[in-house]
């Protein structure tokens, strides 16, 4: 949706939206299920193409004898009939460059994988979608001491290394002036992480609003000031997705009510007025020096 939002692309697409909760077993049967009417709950709507119950039904149009995940974003082609791709990071590249024949130059020119960029992107990416993107997870779903307190560094030595980065760029950007899919990444875990991943993931060595000043305002410039983040955001469903679908974390579906607000308003135009922050504890910093 924010890959659609940037490109210009919301009016080649009707979206239906799946309600946050549940996702089904661990193997996500029977899946993500649509509201039965727009009006059951607030932001999903029911299947506009076919009226289907839960997504995995949507597969299965498309292939009878469907094994894979019955995950969102998911693109469906109306004319060849079929599911074009439910990997987000494989939609947010291909979407880049798909429709460019069909837009405005204004949106044309959009690019979030510029030729002069792709090295340095390609190299964070790694590292990030490694250590933070999926660490989280590592972390949250770990199911002994050892397989935690392994996977918590690396989360925290990436935000350090990344609230250095921001600073040294100059921002407003993860890269300096021009928006990438670096900070698309990034917006993701983060827009949550203050929120869910630092209770409901025990990802608790430090928030984003008060550890990393740097990363606070890189995400509060987002979400106010870049149209598509703040569109494509709803803190509703980011917290009732993970507190109320894990019952092995939350066995009594409990979505506390902070923090609060969802995310802090005032961005700093000029972040070298900011002091760089970061989670100082010695595991943490030895990690990040690895980064």
């Amino acid at each position: 949706m924010l890959a659609c939002q940037l490109k210009g692309l919301t009016d080649f697409f009707d979206v239906s939206i799946v309600k946050p909760y549940p996702k089904g077993d661990d193997k996500g049967w029977p899946g993500w299920r649509f509201p039965k009417t727009d009006n059951e709950y607030p932001g999903a709507t029911v299947d506009k193409l076919f009226g289907s119950e839960y997504l995995h039904e949507v597969h299965f149009k498309a292939d009878k004898e469907y094994k894979g995940r019955y995950s969102v974003p998911a693109l469906w082609d109306t004319k060849t009939n079929t599911m074009v791709n439910n990997e987000s990071a494989e939609l947010l590249r291909s979407l880049q460059t798909s429709f460019n024949h069909e837009l405005p130059p204004e949106f044309a020119n959009v690019t979030l994988y510029p030729e002069h960029l792709r090295t340095k992107i390609d190299e964070v990416t790694e590292w990030m979608q490694r250590d933070l993107n999926t660490g989280v997870y590592k972390a949250g779903f770990a199911l002994d001491q050892e397989t935690y307190d392994k996977n918590v560094i690396p989360v925290f030595g990436a935000l350090n290394k990344l609230e250095k980065m921001v600073s040294q760029n100059g921002g407003p950007y993860v890269l300096g002036k021009e928006l990438t899919e670096l900070d698309v990444r990034l917006y993701a875990t983060l827009i949550r992480f203050d929120t869910v991943y630092v209770q409901h993931f025990k990802c608790n060595l430090g928030t984003i609003r008060h550890d990393y000043p740097v990363l606070n305002n890189w995400l509060k410039n987002l979400y106010w000031n870049v149209k598509g983040f703040k569109e494509t955001t709803n803190f509703k469903h980011i917290k009732e997705n993970y507190t109320k679908s894990h019952a092995d974390i939350n066995p009594h579906a409990i979505t506390p009510v902070g923090p609060f607000p969802d995310i802090e308003e005032g961005v700093e135009q000029d972040i070298s007025k900011l002091k760089v922050g970061s989670v100082k504890m010695p595991e943490v910093l030895e990690y990040e020096s690895k980064l």
